[in-house]
């Protein structure tokens, strides 16, 4: 079990981030046949991509929202985000035909969403808290003398998704 970081903590991070959104809503509780198949994928994706340093996938949090699950992914890429989503050698694939083969049986029982944003810029604050978010997916550092205020860490470079190194800040 992660044990709590104590003090002002954020994260930093250089280079292209993408924050995918990905859940399921179950409709009808009452037909686990249809949508534990579809609860059942993920955590194979998730370990799948976890093993897989080359495949973009820098970390996720899994949250239960008011319909269901839904996992919270960061990536390096949209391009493998979109490489993982369409390669049928891998658990994606087969598991979205699945899913559509279930959902033709049942159309109203269980649904799949999901959104994905190219984030140019990100801030975060993790005040004594276990490791979560962008700072578990990318590097977990102290928020700095100038950093007190979430104004100051969203317009400083450093914590930036999409800043090249040695751009200037634009503060």
């Amino acid at each position: 079990m992660s044990r709590v970081v104590p003090g002002r903590m954020t994260h930093e991070y250089e280079g292209e981030l993408v924050v995918f959104h990905i859940g399921m809503q179950i409709n009808h509780w009452w037909r686990p046949d249809l949508w534990l198949p579809v609860f059942g994928a993920m955590p194979r994706m998730l370990r799948e991509l976890s093993m897989d340093a080359d495949s973009g996938f820098l970390g996720f949090e899994l949250l239960l929202g008011s319909g269901g699950p839904y996992v919270v992914q960061y990536w390096s890429s949209i391009d493998k985000l979109y490489r993982y989503a369409s390669s049928p050698a891998q658990e994606h694939r087969p598991a979205w035909t699945r899913f559509n083969t279930l959902a033709r049986r049942a159309p109203k029982a269980v649904g799949i969403w999901h959104e994905t944003f190219l984030v140019e810029r990100a801030e975060s604050i993790y005040v004594s808290t276990k490791p979560m978010g962008l700072p578990k997916a990318t590097q977990l550092v102290p928020v700095g003398r100038n950093h007190d205020r979430a104004q100051a860490r969203f317009a400083d470079g450093r914590t930036s998704a999409a800043l090249p190194a040695g751009t200037p800040s634009p503060a």
